[in-house]
């Protein structure tokens, strides 16, 4: 497996660790719900190292981009951010992504783990106008450092203003002592802070400086696991549960990343604008069950009648209010906010309702 610059540290701290898209990486520490609510009230560091970085470059990188993501890369102005996606020939999707505008002709785009190898290939076949393309997966390390106490953390160990930090923008300065970090306002868990990306080597400087500074927060480590509770709570998608190669952006309710603006030709617009104009034969919705239980991935949704008319694909029992949470693909009609609908739970029809995240508010 793939080791991260903090694997070791991890170990140490007694984390359960587990395979994730290659690597070894930890899914808890003190316990998923404990971690959960640190993020929400706290301070919490996640690493996010395993994640895949590309820098697109040269005078045809905009191009390139306004040719290969759904979103439109031209309203980007530098220091800005924007969450796009790869559309394949299908009508599915790639990958999802963020696209950051990093300075004139350079670009460096963020994509996840489990699909590195697969988003390369694809940008590399896809790269009809010469762009320059790199592939720095290996050579940048993440901290995404989440909560209401994060920016206070943060701010003792940089010169950098991060109050003027909007979201989805970042600056590129000093912290630790350490050049060049990227620091990042595009926070995946809804409770605030900043995303960190800097040099391996760098990484066990700043990592210590973080928990140092930290101390007085009462700042923890956080896994995979408390990523994936936060996430659902704001109702954000995770790519191989949610989106996969056969869910397309308009059914996954993301038309708001799907731009057709003029001479914006990107892949598989055509049909894409078709499903926005005449519809779709499923929609992502969001629920939360009425009756005690835990919907999981892979669990069949039901009509009143018992009529199979969906799929759950992601699921958990939220921490923040005690009561069983997901998404999941319906028909249409079934989509709305406030409709009844129910999930068979080992042979049982619990009765839920779909709801308009975020379940935290």
């Amino acid at each position: 497996m793939k080791t991260t610059p903090f694997t070791d540290v991890h170990i140490a701290l007694g984390a359960k660790m587990h395979e994730f898209a290659g690597y070894n990486m930890p899914i808890e520490y003190s316990g998923i719900i404990d971690e959960h609510n640190t993020v929400c009230h706290g301070v919490g560091v996640f690493d996010v190292s395993h994640m895949g970085e590309f820098w697109v470059k040269g005078p045809n990188a905009l191009p390139f981009l306004q040719s290969i993501t759904s979103n439109d890369v031209s309203a980007l102005t530098v220091g800005k951010a924007q969450y796009t996606c790869f559309p394949n020939e299908e009508g599915g999707i790639v990958d999802d992504l963020l696209v950051y505008y990093y300075e004139a002709e350079k670009y460096l785009l963020v994509v996840n783990a489990s699909n590195i190898e697969k988003d390369w290939n694809w940008c590399v076949s896809h790269n009809t106008v010469g762009a320059e393309l790199e592939n720095s997966s290996d050579r940048t390390g993440q901290l995404a450092v989440q909560g209401p106490k994060a920016t206070a953390v943060l701010q003792r160990l940089t010169p950098v203003d991060l109050s003027a930090i909007p979201y989805y923008s970042f600056v590129t300065g000093e912290f630790a002592g350490c050049k060049h970090v990227i620091i990042s306002n595009t926070g995946y868990t809804g409770a605030g802070g900043f995303e960190l990306y800097f040099y391996p080597e760098d990484g066990m400087t700043i990592w210590n400086a973080i928990f140092e500074a930290g101390k007085p927060e009462g700042i923890k480590p956080i896994g995979l696991g408390a990523r994936d509770t936060l996430r659902l709570e704001m109702g954000f998608c995770l790519y191989g549960n949610d989106l996969d190669d056969t869910t397309s952006p308009i059914e996954a309710g993301l038309g708001w990343i799907t731009k057709f603006t003029d001479g914006k030709n990107f892949t598989n617009r055509v049909e894409l604008e078709r499903q926005k104009k005449e519809g779709v034969t499923r929609k992502l919705c969001a629920f939360e069950l009425q009756d005690r239980g835990i919907p999981r991935h892979g669990y069949e949704i039901v009509d009143t009648e018992g009529n199979v008319i969906g799929e759950v694909t992601s699921g958990t029992m939220s921490p923040t209010t005690k009561k069983g949470i997901g998404m999941g693909y319906v028909k249409p009609a079934y989509a709305k906010v406030g409709t009844e609908i129910f999930i068979r739970i080992r042979n049982k029809d619990l009765k839920a309702q779909v709801a308009k995240p975020p379940f935290r508010k």
